[in-house]
């Protein structure tokens, strides 16, 4: 069974232990964190009361949502063929959106709604003001992202920066897995997906074992914790985590950031190029390849380059942001061939 994860009492934004987090690298509940939030503070009036104080910072600008009928049951996911989603993606208001979700609030069996990663700056200008967990001041350049809905289901995924989601409106459930997990998770197509980033195909409601044998082993390796309003979750990049939206109208707030710099590209375009290059070779090319990229990019840093003049080195030394974008040309011209 999945362990629960660790908790520490944060009492604000300016407590927080940024630093020590990404240190550790490990999935970190802080309870809390954002208790004295403006909305936190509508949420626990009401939830008419969060919905207004949403509504008051609304441009009226048309947002994309997801929209899922009754019969998928909250989880945004594959058609039964695995080559189309259950979902549409429609645009509206903000204001269209929360009346959907107000309509249904007692309906045991709603459709889907979910506004997923909406830019806070352009979509609710002055929302930052009383909301924010202030990742800046640790030199953290992370703008923060809204996602609202009813009671939504995210399956397991992982993303590639590191993750600061704050709960902010009602309960979310969430249970992560170490990277190193990804088998056991059974991974779905790399396109399309649900949300941008491939999935577990584990329904975590009803767990085939029968099909996902593995995946018990999976769960042995999971921690598990239960957000309420003003709690937060630190995940690592890479941390697989499914995610329960609890109550008939729900509001989170996250962060994203990676340590690297920014002229590095994702390396999710390097995973899509080694299984169009790599992947269908030989097995014996394929082992000989391990062993170049073990040498060149998963051994020690310098190991490839250190016996080499450094003038000389050239990829194999330090990637400043000119020769980041001298390798991407040099890759384009490539690929264009």
């Amino acid at each position: 069974m999945p362990s629960v994860m660790r908790s520490i009492d944060v009492p604000d934004a300016a407590a927080l232990p940024l630093d020590a987090l990404v240190s550790e690298g490990q999935p970190v509940l802080l309870k809390g964190v954002a208790r004295d939030w403006g909305l936190v503070r509508a949420g626990q009036v009401s939830t008419a009361s969060a919905m207004a104080y949403l509504r008051g910072f609304d441009t009226g600008r048309p947002i994309p949502y997801s929209y899922g009928d009754a019969s998928i049951q909250g989880r945004p996911f594959y058609t039964e063929d695995f080559t189309g989603l259950n979902v549409e993606v429609r645009r509206g208001g903000l204001g269209e959106v929360l009346d959907a979700i107000a309509a249904h609030l007692d309906d045991p069996h709603p459709p889907t709604y979910y506004v997923a990663s909406l830019p806070v700056a352009g979509a609710l200008p002055g929302f930052g003001r009383d909301n924010d967990l202030r990742l800046a001041d640790h030199g953290v350049p992370a703008a923060p992202g809204l996602w609202i809905g009813n009671r939504v289901v995210a399956s397991c995924h992982y993303d590639v920066p590191d993750n600061l989601a704050v709960c902010a409106v009602g309960r979310r459930a969430f249970t992560v897995f170490p990277p190193e997990q990804i088998e056991n998770l059974y991974p779905g197509p790399l396109d399309p997906t649900p949300g941008g980033q491939v999935v577990s195909l584990v329904d975590f409601a009803r767990p085939d074992h029968a099909r996902y044998p593995r995946f018990g082993e999976a769960l042995a390796h999971a921690q598990t914790a239960l957000l309420a309003p003003g709690d937060a979750i630190f995940i690592p990049g890479m941390w697989w985590h499914h995610v329960r939206s609890l109550e008939p109208f729900n509001v989170l707030v996250n962060y994203w950031w990676r340590g690297a710099p920014a002229f590095l590209p994702s390396p999710v375009s390097a995973l899509h190029h080694a299984l169009w290059a790599i992947r269908d070779l030989p097995e014996r090319e394929k082992a000989a390849w391990c062993h170049v990229f073990d040498y060149y990019v998963f051994g020690p840093r310098a190991q490839a380059g250190d016996h080499i003049p450094e003038q000389a080195r050239d990829v194999l030394g330090s990637i400043d942001e000119t020769r980041a974008r001298r390798i991407r040309a040099q890759l384009l011209d490539r690929l264009n061939r």
